[in-house]
């Protein structure tokens, strides 16, 4: 089916109109073999706190924005290539339901659907989408993914030396490896993670001190299970704050 819809009048004509609700900042994305299969909104657990982000599933790439105006007009376009995409299954906890993880090697986050029937349907076409792309190439699938941070609203103190507590003065940073939320004293070395940026990132103590003996392994957290509560002491945080973590601490 998608190999019949990729050069079809109506697939390239939606394709434009999502290039269109982007507008000039937005990268193109009509390429030969390009099939938009889906798109909806789905609550993103950010740094600060969720936020409705618009969502565009093509057969090999994964389209997310920023919503202006609802259905017309989105910004801050992020393009995540399928071929490296991994996604885990959220645990449901009270009402806060149907969520999964995003993994890339240089992004990973938390996201929910409105629905069991709409998480079930994203997480299907996505990892149909992965699988043909991965079957295609004969390459295999990422075993390395960046960790995903833990939301402010989580720390009051560093969670690694557990006594600097967060004020307006002391800031929260986040080690790019670990995902924690760290104090500034426990995060002041850089370390090159290549897949994340072609310069040194910030890391906390713990992970420098194993990244540095190469047990990079041991570094990366497993927390699956955790967003729920996150995602449940943030939901009334009606602060304007920017989104995205991408170029923050």
């Amino acid at each position: 089916m998608v190999d019949r819809l990729a050069n079809s009048e109506a697939n390239t004509r939606r394709i434009n109109i999502v290039e269109n609700c982007f507008g000039a900042a937005g990268q193109p994305l009509t390429i030969p073999g390009r099939v938009l299969i889906g798109e909806g909104v789905l609550t993103k657990l950010c740094r600060k706190k969720p936020k409705a982000r618009q969502f565009f599933l093509f057969n090999d790439i994964l389209v997310y924005g920023n919503i202006v105006i609802q259905k017309k007009k989105y910004n801050k376009q992020h393009i995540i290539p399928l071929e490296n995409v991994t996604i885990d299954s959220i645990k449901d906890e009270g009402d806060l339901r149907n969520g999964w993880l995003i993994k890339t090697p240089t992004k990973s986050f938390a996201v929910y659907a409105a629905t069991a029937t709409e998480k079930s349907e994203w997480m299907n076409h996505i990892n149909k989408c992965v699988t043909d792309l991965l079957s295609k190439s004969g390459k295999t699938p990422s075993n390395e993914h960046a960790a995903v941070w833990v939301p402010d609203s989580e720390a009051t103190v560093c969670m690694r030396c557990q006594k600097a507590k967060f004020t307006p003065v002391n800031r929260r940073h986040h080690c790019r490896k670990c995902g924690f939320v760290v104090c500034g004293p426990c995060s002041e070395k850089r370390f090159l993670l290549p897949s994340q940026s072609s310069k040194p990132v910030r890391i906390c103590d713990f992970c420098y001190d194993l990244l540095s003996t190469g047990d990079m392994a041991t570094c990366q957290p497993t927390r699956s299970d955790s967003y729920s509560q996150s995602l449940k002491s943030t939901l009334n945080d009606v602060s304007d704050d920017d989104d995205d973590d991408d170029s923050s601490d």
